[in-house]
This record gives C-alpha cells, sequence and structure tokens, in this order.
C-alpha cells in the first residue's frame, strides 16, 4: 500500500492487539526491531534539537530581558510556542512564571501538581535544574492532540538563581497509565522494605534485599537501595554493581535517574520515572516507574513497576 511501510504495518498490528486484548494496570505499547529499541528513546538528533530550542529562549531572556521574554513564552501564537513544542519557565520556589496553554497557571505555585501516575514533574524537574540542565519525563495533555495525556521528555535548563526553562517532546507511544491498585501496592512494597531495614542492621537488611530468591524480589519488582552519595547497596537482579557509585549513571534518553531518586529520598518520598532493563524481558530496556523511600540520614531504597 502506497505510503503504509512495514513498521507502519507493525504498529497496526500491536493496536489491533492492544485494542482486543485490553490491559490490566498498564496501558502502553512498545515496538522494536532488530536495529533499533523501543520508540520512548529519543533519536539523539532530536534531543539536540531540543537542547537547542532551549538555549535559544535562555539566550532570548539575556537578550530580550526577562518581563519580555515571559511574555513572549506565554504567547501561544509567540515566536517559542510551535505547536506541541512550546517553552516553560518557573522560578525556584515553583511558581509557574511562563505556560503559552496554561495561562490560569501563571503566577501559582506548581509544586504540588502531579501527573497521572503520582509524578511531581515540577519537583522533579526544579531539581533538575538545580543541577543546571538535564531531563525528565512526566505525563501532560499535549495541545496539538486536542489535550490528550501523553508521555513527555523534557529538556530542563537553569537561567539563573531565579528562572528556569523547560520544552519537551511527546513521545508517539501509548501513554503508560499505572492504576491507583498498582501504585499503591507498590507503596506498600516499599515500605514494608523500609518497615524491615529499620527493625534491624543495614547490614542484614541490605543481605536480604539481594536475595535473588527472597521475599523482597517478586519477579520484576525488587527492593534497590543505595547511600545519599549513589553508591550501590542492593541490586538483586544486577549484582556486579554492588558497591559501584553510580550517581553519574542516565537512562537511554539522558536521564540522571539515581540524582533524581537522591532528591526524592531527601525530600522523603515520591514518584519517579526512567528507562531500565527489565529481567522479565531479558534485561532489554523497559519503561520503569518507582517509589523512592528515605531510610535514614545515610541511605534510602525504592522498587518499580514496567510498563
Amino acid at each position: 500500500m502506497e505510503g503504509l511501510n512495514i513498521r507502519s504495518i507493525e504498529f497496526l498490528a500491536v493496536a489491533c492487539m492492544v485494542a482486543l486484548l485490553g490491559s490490566s494496570s498498564v496501558i502502553w505499547a512498545a515496538i522494536a526491531d532488530e536495529n533499533e529499541s523501543y520508540v520512548y528513546i529519543l533519536e539523539p538528533e532530536a534531543r539536540e534539537d531540543l537542547i537547542a530550542f532551549v538555549n535559544e529562549a535562555s539566550d532570548f531572556v539575556v537578550v530580550q530581558g526577562k518581563d519580555k521574554a515571559l511574555e513572549v513564552f506565554n504567547d501561544p501564537n509567540g515566536e517559542f510556542t510551535r505547536g506541541e513544542l512550546y517553552i516553560i519557565a518557573y522560578d525556584f520556589n515553583g511558581t509557574r512564571l511562563a505556560h503559552p496553554y496554561l495561562p490560569a497557571g501563571i503566577g501559582k505555585n506548581a509544586l504540588n501538581v502531579t501527573d497521572s501516575n503520582g509524578v511531581a514533574d515540577v519537583v522533579n524537574m526544579r531539581e533538575v535544574a538545580k543541577r543546571g540542565e538535564g531531563w525528565t519525563y512526566y505525563i501532560w495533555p499535549n495541545p496539538a492532540h486536542s489535550d490528550e495525556e501523553q508521555l513527555k521528555l523534557t529538556y530542563v535548563l537553569k537561567v539563573d538563581d531565579g528562572l528556569w526553562l523547560a520544552a519537551g517532546t511527546y513521545l508517539r507511544i501509548h501513554t503508560p497509565i499505572f492504576s491507583n491498585e498498582y501504585r499503591e501496592d507498590l507503596v506498600g512494597f516499599v515500605g514494608k522494605a523500609r518497615d524491615f531495614a529499620l527493625s534491624t542492621s543495614q547490614e542484614e537488611a541490605v543481605k536480604a534485599f539481594n536475595d535473588i530468591n527472597g521475599s523482597y524480589v517478586e519477579g520484576n519488582r525488587y527492593i534497590f537501595a543505595y547511600d545519599f552519595a549513589g553508591n550501590c547497596l542492593a541490586l538483586p537482579t544486577q549484582s556486579e554493581f554492588l558497591g559501584v557509585n553510580r550517581i553519574n549513571i542516565t537512562d537511554s534518553n539522558g536521564v540522571e535517574y539515581i540524582r533524581d531518586m537522591i532528591a526524592l529520598a531527601k525530600g522523603g518520598n515520591g514518584f519517579v520515572y526512567y528507562i531500565k532493563p527489565d529481567p522479565a524481558e531479558n534485561m532489554t530496556q523497559g519503561f520503569k516507574l518507582s517509589y523512592i523511600t528515605k531510610v535514614d540520614d545515610t541511605w534510602w531504597l525504592g522498587a518499580g513497576i514496567y510498563a
């Protein structure tokens, strides 16, 4: 058929299967072939384009001044609003300063805003901004697709001590929505591990978490643990990393997920997205939602569920 290539046929086939089979706890479709990874991994060129767009906006702030720049960023017909590609801006208190499709939210604090899976997107973006720059995921309405909620990979950039900017691209996949029941069960699983950790020594707790046949490993759901310097204490599916400092590790889209987890643990707890090898799928890359919690001032733990 004209204009319909093999990849399109694969996508339609998967879409039909999803429609026929439905979904229980997660709605997701990912397509891979022998030559490429899953569709939620953005091509390097596309990531570079996104970085360039945000840097262009940052330069615009420097040249035009903050007030003028924010006026332009808030204009849905302005030069920095290009359909589903647009600039958002916040201060480090979490106050929304610019969003061309959310005028009612300008001037309001957004730190309590969470997406459909309970991920505090502004909190997570702010932590990335504190590091200077970086990447994060969250689910947000796509203005180019009737405000349908879609997974977004976003690049964040600190402009100065009072301003950070971000822009993202919507990933062309079925949005991974984890049911409330599934997420609550995950929180309970992590809470049980934390209670155990507090009732015994760190050494005994970590030994139990690293037992691949123990009660803290349930298929591809397992407890992992790190100290606040990023040293790996427990990782039962990848024991080769035990004792290794992994603070600078990134996923396939450049997301520094260990740093993100440390920030969440310092704040107490929270959810985070990232791409990670799935032990139930021969360690191929899978999209994961994890819940993180602080044990004490020296270490933290978490567990995740794959889409």
